[in-house]
């Protein structure tokens, strides 16, 4: 059983915090952390992690964090520069492109096949995530609205009961998570009519499957209308990323991630 969270040593701000781990399995256990963070944008593009701090952060030796993070370089989730210096790469316009042509496929094929199996007690869930989604959009709490963004898309997608699929949309999302912390506020999803989530949702309670994968496809194309723009923008060299995106500070201040129990 995992012990309860703790903060980081480190500097307000300086790192997110994650959960401290068991002696059992440590490798795996931090490897999972460490995939959780980045799929709910706890990381942001180009953060570096520091082996010190995670070891603290999560109460175990220096060792599983380093092997974690190396699997990770492995999979191309993270990169290591010459230094041996470790981080989240940010994505060129032309990669997040190509990674979200990939996704539609693969997620529209993820939300076709939840319309057909979803469950009341996962549809409650999908209907929660949402509202949690738009209680942290009106409350600007960017980093719960990252986060709660995510989730809503991973419980559609686990729905679909098919463990292989759901690990390929994983896989995308590990380099996906970290670029959405660019998406606010200046970036955000607009929609003409409302928001898509809920074209998912009522998808998903007519067990039509053609409705729920347009609807993701909407989601996708039309509520990322403004982050693409801001990647061609970044990619012109007119913006330049920020040391610290905004989604991860709250109400005009620095804001640690909360806590995880």
């Amino acid at each position: 059983m995992a012990a309860p969270a703790s903060a980081l040593s480190s500097r307000e701000g300086s790192s997110p915090q994650l959960r401290s781990v068991s002696r059992e399995s440590l490798t795996s256990k931090v490897y999972e952390e460490l995939r959780t963070g980045l799929m709910e944008g706890r990381f942001w593009p180009g953060y570096r992690f520091k082996v010190r701090d995670l070891a603290a952060a999560m109460h175990v030796s220096e060792t599983p964090c380093r092997e974690a993070l190396m699997q990770l370089v492995r999979e191309r989730v993270l990169v290591m520069d010459a230094g041996r210096s470790i981080s989240a790469a940010p994505l060129s316009l032309a990669q997040y492109l190509e990674l979200r042509g990939i996704r539609l496929l693969l997620e529209g094929m993820a939300g076709e096949a939840a319309a057909r199996h979803v469950t009341p007690a996962q549809m409650r869930r999908i209907e929660e995530y949402h509202r949690a989604l738009m209680k942290a959009t009106d409350e600007q709490d960017w980093p719960a609205a990252v986060r709660t963004n995510w989730q809503f898309h991973h419980a559609v997608y686990s729905a679909a009961g098919m463990p292989e699929l759901l690990s390929l949309i994983e896989g995308i999302w590990l380099r996906n998570g970290p670029m959405l912390n660019l998406q606010y506020p200046d970036a955000a999803p607009t929609y003409s009519g409302r928001h898509q989530h809920l074209a998912v949702i009522d998808g998903l309670r007519a067990r039509d499957p053609a409705k729920v994968r347009q609807a993701i496809i909407d989601d996708t194309i039309e509520g990322g209308a403004r982050f693409v723009t801001l990647l061609e923008r970044i990619d012109r060299g007119e913006v330049t990323l920020p040391e610290h995106p905004p989604a991860l500070r709250a109400t005009g201040k620095r804001r640690r991630p909360e806590q995880r129990a």
